[in-house]
């Protein structure tokens, strides 16, 4: 993607903004350097870090004097473990994923299309989706009794987020790339899209690779409710 690449977002958080820049081509300067800002949802706090550059998306509970006297930087400090801890307090704290940015493709005529699932929607995936997203929808294959998923939402920063889940007995079969791309399908043409995943889903990642996402960075979640899992 380039700066004159028509890629686009409904969303308005400065991060949504900040990572439509960088999918455009637009890199942050490498200079150790770090902001602040707000979380886009009142219970979800996060840290992202890209080369050279972070973004804490934490309560203004804490003074940037403090993040900086915990030792937050552009580089290794922003996910030192004394900082995530003392920010979630007794939370929850989420693995540190990597942040793959793409696009939407609109519907393709021809293409294998995803059917809204309803009947998948109290799957725990999509439960702990409900926790840290909005506007979540369930959609899957028209086979009524495959369990392959794909969860769209508003997560990262209001951006529209795709999560993907297959069922055991589709795994390794190239069937992740497939639904990945169908979720694309589902969003409309050049709408920035987001999907997190952790470092150990190797067949995860390849699939959003395959399906054209690139990876920028990391994030990592966490809330400092000790009552609520994000």
């Amino acid at each position: 993607m380039s700066n004159d690449s028509p890629i686009w977002t409904p969303a308005r958080h400065p991060l949504a903004r900040f990572l439509r820049e960088l999918a455009t081509g637009t890199r942050p300067t490498a200079d150790g350097g770090w902001m602040r800002v707000t979380p886009w949802v009142p219970h979800v706090q996060a840290i992202l870090s890209f080369p050279g550059h972070s973004i804490l998306a934490v309560s203004y509970d804490w003074t940037e004097n403090q993040l900086s006297e915990l030792g937050v930087d552009g580089y290794d400090g922003a996910h030192d473990p004394r900082v995530v801890t003392t920010l979630a307090k007794d939370g929850w704290i989420d693995t540190l994923d990597m942040l793959f940015l793409g696009s939407g493709r609109g519907e393709q005529p021809g293409e294998p299309r995803l059917v809204a699932r309803p009947d998948l929607a109290r799957h725990d995936f999509v439960e702990y989706t409900h926790r840290g997203h909005t506007e979540v929808q369930v959609f899957g294959s028209p086979d009524p009794d495959s369990e392959d998923l794909v969860v769209l939402s508003r997560g990262v920063g209001g951006l529209r987020e795709i999560c993907v889940r297959l069922a055991a007995e589709h795994r390794g079969r190239g069937r992740g790339t497939e639904l990945v791309e169908a979720a694309l399908r589902s969003v409309p043409e050049d709408e920035l899209v987001v999907a997190c995943v952790a470092p150990y889903n190797v067949p995860a990642i390849r699939s959003l690779e395959r399906a054209g996402m690139s990876h920028h960075g990391t994030i990592q979640l966490f809330t400092d409710r000790p009552e609520r899992r994000v």
